[in-house]
């Protein structure tokens, strides 16, 4: 699918240094910092979840050690 990525101009020039440094295209250096943006959010998603869950499931557990 294809996307249009609008850019400030300074975030060209970074992204053009990060890709020159790194020996790859914007294009791909983009992917790249997307594809890592997505795995951050989806583990981050994830653990939340779960510690939700774990509260959800043992909320009296929780008050009792609370007033311990």
């Amino acid at each position: 699918m294809a996307m249009t990525l609008r850019l400030s101009e300074e975030q060209d020039k970074q992204l053009t240094t990060i890709a020159e440094s790194l020996g790859i295209s914007k294009n791909k250096a983009a992917i790249d910092a997307i594809q890592a943006f997505i795995e951050l959010e989806w583990q981050r998603a994830t653990v939340k979840q779960a510690v939700e869950r774990v509260l959800t499931r043992d909320a009296e557990l929780m008050e009792r050690l609370a007033d311990a």
